[in-house]
């Protein structure tokens, strides 16, 4: 199979409304994360809240969010049992579709009762270093959001059957649904001393979340009737070959969280919550990134594989990860000159003050340098699965833990970073998962990664130079006479235009693919025009 022109511009047609679509889901995140930190700011509230909210998120966003394992699982086994999507679903995929989502619901339900029955017991565990106080809201809050989990495997399933429909809006656009539900809770209910309105809004926003998918799997012709043969569909054998690998997999790389959430319950007030901004700032871009270019990209790399085209996945992930390096080093540069700028500007008000802003940017600052190795590994993980192994990325992930846990006791408990100890130790495992995972990818495929690394140099010098470039303009727009937050929005839009535009010229000097593709692209529309 050659690579057609159409294909590419489809792909690249439908990273754009993906990005758009995230670009906005994020926004609407940030007002959510605007408004609680104006209303709880880094407190014991938040923290309970967080620490609780964790295994939930775990359910919603990593195993069932898009890119989690049930979506990926769906998209690789059903992608490749549906010819036609002009037509409604056969039999097979139908009854398929039934077993996953009956089993779906026993597991996920019992696990959610579990949670609910020994919340005391998990919360002790997970913050053992907490106050009481502390420990006791936070068994408040989770039995509360213990219903999240069941959604989170379901919505997972939905989303994956609507990417194989090339219908990437809705999975796109309905976590927005949890955040507005947050707001107005919060808005309505914010002299809630125990922040319980947190958790009762996450619930109601989880289930709303789900609903809004099922109308369109309607309409595509899907129908879910209880069927229990688990053990008499091959079909269905192999998704669970993928999918509980997966799923060990995400759940095991949770440790690693659980692990920060244990040393950062003996720093001070608000640590958690500052990890946990950190980590949301970072995904705003990164998210966009990631999620715009892989979920188009993996059913395509599910079809290559089933049609033996390794060429095609070789061009592929090589243009994808390429775009995503290029378009990660100014993004790291922006983050580390403008961290503060923009945190302060964003957050700083009502209940959160510059020590929480410093907190957050500390964080953040640590965290910012995993962004090429985090890509590189979402982008490896996909290849895995597309080939139906999950099984390589939980046994690296695992590995992972004794390392985890072995750099936060030198970052945090030995040399004394704190909250930067915990994110930068996030960065190096990021960054051991991504090289692993591209060493052992070589027993199924041989991927050309000359070519990309040697790109990558070339992003890297170019980068530097910018760096300096940039440092040197922020350093004198400081001197600018106005006030506190006129001065950080002046700094953050022209900073990030200056950084975009040098970035591009270093980068045409350096013969860089990417850069030369996209301005012969632009060339071309301005010359059509």
């Amino acid at each position: 199979m050659t690579e057609s022109k159409p294909e590419t511009n489809g792909i690249l047609r439908a990273a754009w409304l993906i990005a758009v679509i995230t670009i906005l889901s994020k926004f609407i995140g940030f007002l959510r994360d605007m408004v609680l930190a104006g209303h709880y700011g880094a407190s014991t509230v938040s923290d309970a809240y967080f620490y609780a909210n964790q295994i939930p998120s775990l359910a919603i966003i990593l195993l069932g969010g898009v890119g989690g394992p049930f979506h990926s699982a769906t998209v690789s086994v059903f992608s490749k049992m549906i010819p036609n999507l002009n037509l409604k679903p056969q039999n097979d995929v139908n009854k398929l579709y039934s077993t996953f989502f009956t089993g779906t619901f026993i597991l996920f339900g019992l696990a959610s009762v579990l949670c609910y029955v020994y919340a005391p017991q998990i919360m002790s565990f997970i913050i053992s270093n907490g106050s009481p106080e502390l420990i006791s809201l936070s068994v408040q809050h989770f039995k509360i959001m213990s219903p999240v989990i069941l959604f989170g495997g379901i919505i997972g399933i939905y989303y994956g059957l609507l990417v194989c429909y090339k219908q990437f809006t809705l999975p796109n656009i309905s976590p927005i649904v949890l955040s507005l539900v947050i707001i107005v809770a919060v808005l309505l209910c914010g002299n809630d001393p125990n922040g319980l309105v947190l958790a009762w809004a996450t619930t109601i926003g989880g289930l709303l979340q789900l609903i809004v998918q099922y109308p369109k799997l309607r309409q595509i012709g899907f129908r879910v009737k209880p069927n229990f043969e688990f053990f008499n569909n091959p079909q269905f054998k192999t998704l669970c070959e993928l999918l509980f690998p997966a799923v060990l997999s995400s759940t095991i790389g949770q440790i690693n969280i659980y692990i920060d959430m244990f040393f950062a319950s003996s720093l001070r007030e608000g640590a958690w919550t500052a990890v946990v901004y950190a980590n949301r700032i970072f995904q705003f871009p990164v998210g966009i990134l990631v999620t715009a270019f892989l979920v188009p990209l993996f059913p395509l790399f599910s079809r290559y594989v089933a049609d033996n085209d390794f060429d095609g996945i070789r061009r592929y992930f090589n243009k994808g990860v390429g775009v995503l390096f290029f378009m990660s080093i100014p993004i790291i540069i922006c983050i580390l000159l403008l961290g503060k700028d923009a945190i302060s500007l964003v957050f700083e008000r009502g209940a959160f003050d510059e020590n929480a802003v410093w907190m957050v940017t500390e964080a953040l600052w640590f965290l910012s340098v995993s962004i090429l190795p985090y890509v590189f590994r979402d982008s490896i993980t996909r290849i895995y699965y597309s080939f139906n192994d999950s099984k390589t990325p939980f046994i690296v992930a695992s590995c992972a833990i004794l390392l985890k846990y072995i750099l936060n006791v030198i970052l945090i408990s030995k040399l004394h970073m704190g909250i930067a100890g915990i994110t930068l130790s996030t960065s190096f495992i990021t960054l051991f998962n991504a090289v692993i995972l591209g060493l052992f990818i070589s027993k199924k495929i041989k991927l050309e990664y000359r070519s990309l690394f040697g790109n990558l140099f070339k992003m890297l010098m170019a980068g530097t130079l910018t760096f300096v470039i940039c440092i040197l303009f922020a350093h004198l727009l400081n001197n600018l006479p106005i006030g506190k937050y006129a001065l950080e929005l002046v700094k953050i839009l022209c900073v990030t235009s200056l950084c975009f535009t040098v970035y591009s010229i270093f980068s045409l000097i350096f013969k860089m693919d990417y850069a030369i593709d996209l301005y012969e692209r632009i060339q071309a529309k301005f010359i059509k025009h």
